[in-house]
C-alpha cells in the first residue's frame, strides 16, 4: 500500500526557511506525478507545487513561485519542499500528494497526513 510520509515543518520567522521531506513507499513512482499541496485555516485546499517523479519539468502556484522549489531524490524514494522567504500567508498544513500519470493542480491518487507550517511575523 502507498504510503507518504511528510517531515519537516515547524515554525519560523518571516523571511526564513524550511526544508519539507515527503518519503515514499509502496510501489514504484516511475509513472506518477509527485506534487505539495497546503490548506490554511479556513481556506480550501491548493496546489503548491508539482514534478513528475521521472523528472522533468516543474510546475509552482503564482504566490510562490521563485521562492520554493520542488526536487527528488529517487535513490531515496524521496520528494521536498523547500520553502524560502517565507511568509506568514504561507502558514498552513502542507500535503505530499502523488497521482498516476500527468501532473494536476486539482487532484491526487494518494495524499500524505501532512505537516504543519508556521511562519511568524
Amino acid at each position: 500500500q502507498v504510503q507518504l510520509v511528510e517531515s519537516g515543518g515547524g515554525l519560523v520567522q518571516a523571511g526564513g526557511s524550511l526544508r519539507l521531506s515527503c518519503a515514499a513507499s509502496g510501489r514504484t513512482f516511475s509513472s506518477y506525478a509527485m506534487g505539495w499541496f497546503r490548506q490554511a485555516p479556513g481556506k480550501e485546499r491548493e496546489f503548491v507545487a508539482a514534478m513528475p517523479w521521472s523528472g522533468g519539468s516543474t510546475s509552482y502556484a503564482d504566490s510562490v513561485k521563485g521562492r520554493f522549489t520542488i526536487s527528488r531524490h529517487g535513490a531515496k524514494n524521496t520528494v521536498y519542499l523547500q520553502m524560502n522567504s517565507l511568509k506568514p500567508e504561507d502558514t498552513a498544513v502542507y500535503y505530499c500528494a502523488a497521482r498516476y500519470g500527468v501532473v494536476s493542480r486539482t487532484t491526487a491518487d494518494y495524499w500524505g497526513q501532512g505537516t504543519q507550517v508556521t511562519v511568524s511575523s
